[in-house]
């Protein structure tokens, strides 16, 4: 029997596998268990886990607060042309004129 992982954030013991990734309920935070992560260290994905490229047009999956700012992107906007950072966890894109940093957990392709 494969034993659940705690979540990374909050430590927390009540982390539930809904079938492509893990999930934390206290936090509400989404992670990969560690030996996907081993396997695909550097490689940007989706939601999806379908590989991310430079240019890819994405689709965001839910309702997102922009930090410092009472914008609020909804879902469902399309984001043209994104550009790969330096974490794999995330990608730079233009969204409305502004410049935004996303989380790839919350795109899909």
């Amino acid at each position: 029997m494969s034993s659940i992982p705690k979540c990374p954030v909050c430590a927390s013991e009540n982390t539930y596998f809904d079938g492509t990734m893990y999930i934390c309920p206290d936090c509400g935070c989404e992670f990969m268990g560690e030996e996907q992560q081993e396997a695909g260290d550097n490689i940007p994905r989706d939601s999806n886990g379908a590989e991310l490229m430079d240019g890819d047009s994405v689709t965001v999956i839910k309702d997102l607060k922009v930090k410092g700012s009472s914008m609020v992107i909804k879902r469902g906007t399309k984001v043209k042309s994104i550009r790969l950072t330096e974490v794999p966890e995330e990608v730079d894109c233009k969204i409305d004129g502004s410049s935004i940093v996303l989380k790839t957990c919350f795109l899909k392709k």
